[in-house]
């Protein structure tokens, strides 16, 4: 994952309601990606922009976070963690330990709005303890937003202009352009409308 300034809108309307989850002994959370690649997700606000991971316990071993594709450049890097510390699974990549009252922000679009590819987290399972986490996305739009409204000609990012700029329309036509079932976010700017 690359260090970037994003700068964006994370609008309450936005949030998804935040789940809390519990994981015992062995339990983990596959690798997989906050943002969507199905029409169905898509429709419900678009993808997930953002996602805040809340530690609400510590762990004694195991349960990390881990960005497995992720790459940490060496001037933002802190001293090293122990290797004893991590478990197996949090060394195969860059990891976060649960620590109570903790929380990791992370962007799983890049600053031009397309799927960040090093975005890739799983929790690692759970070897001593108990995990309890509670998550919160924050999507490009209004989450559950009603489609059958549809008919406007509008943007619905305060970004769109500047990208349509930019060339988005033509890069990021799934995106910003949209098509007869799922329609853009930047129809306007696109000037498809």
């Amino acid at each position: 994952m690359k260090y970037s300034v994003i700068i964006c809108y994370l609008l309450p309307e936005n949030g998804e309601d935040i789940q809390v989850l519990r994981y015992e002994h062995g339990q983990k959370y596959d690798p997989h990606y906050d943002y969507f690649v199905d029409k169905v997700n898509i429709a419900r606000g678009g993808h997930r922009v953002a996602t805040v991971l809340m530690y609400l316990t510590d762990v004694a071993k195991g349960g990390e976070t881990v960005f497995p594709s992720a790459e940490q450049e060496t001037s933002h890097r802190k001293a090293p963690v122990e290797n004893d510390d991590l478990s197996e699974c949090a060394k195969k990549g860059i990891a976060v330990k649960p620590r109570r009252g903790d929380a990791l922000l992370f962007f799983s679009l890049l600053p031009n709005a397309t799927p960040d590819t090093s975005s890739l987290h799983a929790g690692c399972p759970v070897i001593e303890g108990e995990k309890w986490s509670a998550t919160k996305w924050i999507h490009v739009d209004s989450f559950d937003k009603n489609l059958a409204a549809g008919g406007n000609c509008t943007d619905l990012n305060g970004s769109c202009e500047r990208w349509a700029a930019l060339g988005e329309c033509t890069k990021n036509p799934e995106y910003m352009v949209g098509s007869p079932e799922l329609p853009g976010y930047c129809r306007r700017s696109c000037k498809v409308c």
